[in-house]
């Protein structure tokens, strides 16, 4: 049986961002998932919304999301991530479908993020994978 997905990519970072999706559309096709929507949103604290949005499509089965939080020099990014983690959660309850979280951080360095880049996408995808089975 196949599935059909959606993409969150926050744009904040979208050179890196850009490596994850990559990453997500090569295992999505190895795993036969069709990709139906690709999202841009502008950062991590928009994917909610747009999480919402394609969550509420009946044709989404799960949504993969990806982005980066940095570390900062006040907890900002903390905080947001939290929030931003706490919320999706939250969705991913609400309508029952699996959510894969490719988001890097929250407080990630910018020295730790190059090595994690295709792991995480690679791991968000994979467990929509396993939750659609």
């Amino acid at each position: 049986m196949s599935h059909t997905i959606a993409v969150i990519a926050g744009a904040f970072h979208t050179k890196e961002v850009t490596e994850m999706l990559e990453e997500v559309r090569k295992v999505a096709s190895e795993h036969r998932l069709l990709i139906a929507e690709e999202v841009w949103v502008d950062g991590s604290y928009e994917t909610p919304l747009a999480l919402k949005r394609l969550l509420q499509k009946e044709h989404i089965d799960a949504v993969v999301t990806l982005g980066i939080i940095e570390r900062g020099e006040t907890k900002h990014g903390l905080i947001m991530g939290l929030t931003v983690m706490q919320s999706i959660l939250n969705l991913e309850l609400e309508y029952m479908k699996p959510v894969g979280i490719g988001i890097l951080g929250p407080e990630i360095l910018p020295s730790q993020i190059p090595s994690r880049l295709l792991p995480t996408a690679k791991k968000a995808t994979l467990a929509v994978i396993s939750m659609l089975k």
